[in-house]
């Protein structure tokens, strides 16, 4: 279990997350809202890229506020980057077999490490013994980092926007693999997403606009309530998310 209590982020006299308080329990959250809402920061203060302003992080009742990016990443958190990092000299193969299960055989770990990377739209064949380098593209480059992060299969996972520079035909691949997760995974994925299949799979999503949590709630009422304000926008009326907005809650 996550808790964030009173998180706050402040950079260049700006705030960035205003007294962010959550208790994050359940297998698949999605964390959605506006540009510039601080979707990206709040997963960065979660892994310890950021240090929060103020407030007090919690991993299974464990402060981990004042840990490092290495001692939480031991601990069992996982990031995938909006742009990934590129290791020259590292083979796919390489990366997943230090992320993954080390157990079995050669032969067994390397099967599973290819069944990994063809869940995620790559051919095995063609990408397991690749390096690392710039001769990947960038979306080539994400699909390898969510093969990488599901490999891992850590108590918490954070992923933002993996969808990113995915093409359409690798994006219904990744949806079977955030499928797969949520059905499989004894732990918690937490990923920011605009994409409404994503979305629809959330067991609850965090509804963030200016740096506050405007709505955390089931995955399908928040999705009603964000389909609703849609209509009642449009027709110059206050749907049930904007109308927290406006009011402030």
């Amino acid at each position: 279990m996550l808790e964030l209590k009173n998180i706050r982020f402040e950079a260049d006299g700006k705030q960035i997350l205003k007294d962010v308080s959550l208790t994050l329990d359940d297998r698949f959250i999605a964390v959605t809202g506006p540009n510039g809402s601080g979707k990206s920061t709040l997963l960065k203060i979660i892994m310890g890229i950021l240090q929060p302003t103020g407030g007090q992080i919690l991993l299974d009742g464990e402060d981990i506020t004042g840990k490092s990016i290495t001692e939480r990443a031991n601990g069992g958190i996982s990031f995938a980057f909006q742009q990934p990092v590129r290791f020259k000299g590292l083979r796919v193969r390489d990366l997943l077999g230090l992320a993954g299960n080390r157990e079995g055989s050669e032969a067994e770990r390397f099967k599973r490490a290819c069944n990994i990377l063809s869940e995620v739209g790559l051919c095995a064949q063609d990408y397991i013994n690749r390096e690392l380098d710039a001769t990947l593209s960038g979306g080539e480059m994400k699909r390898i980092e969510i093969a990488m992060a599901a490999a891992r299969g850590t108590r918490l996972t954070l992923f933002d926007e993996p969808e990113a520079g995915i093409d359409l035909w690798s994006f219904q691949s990744l949806i079977r693999v955030f499928e797969r997760l949520h059905r499989e995974t004894k732990g918690t994925i937490l990923i920011i997403s605009h994409q409404e299949r994503i979305l629809n799979i959330a067991d609850k999503i965090i509804y963030l606009k200016d740096g506050e949590v405007l709505a955390y709630d089931e995955g399908r009422k928040i999705m009603q309530d964000l389909a609703l304000d849609v209509r009642r926008e449009n027709a110059g009326q206050a749907g049930p998310v904007c109308a927290r907005i406006r009011e402030g809650v």
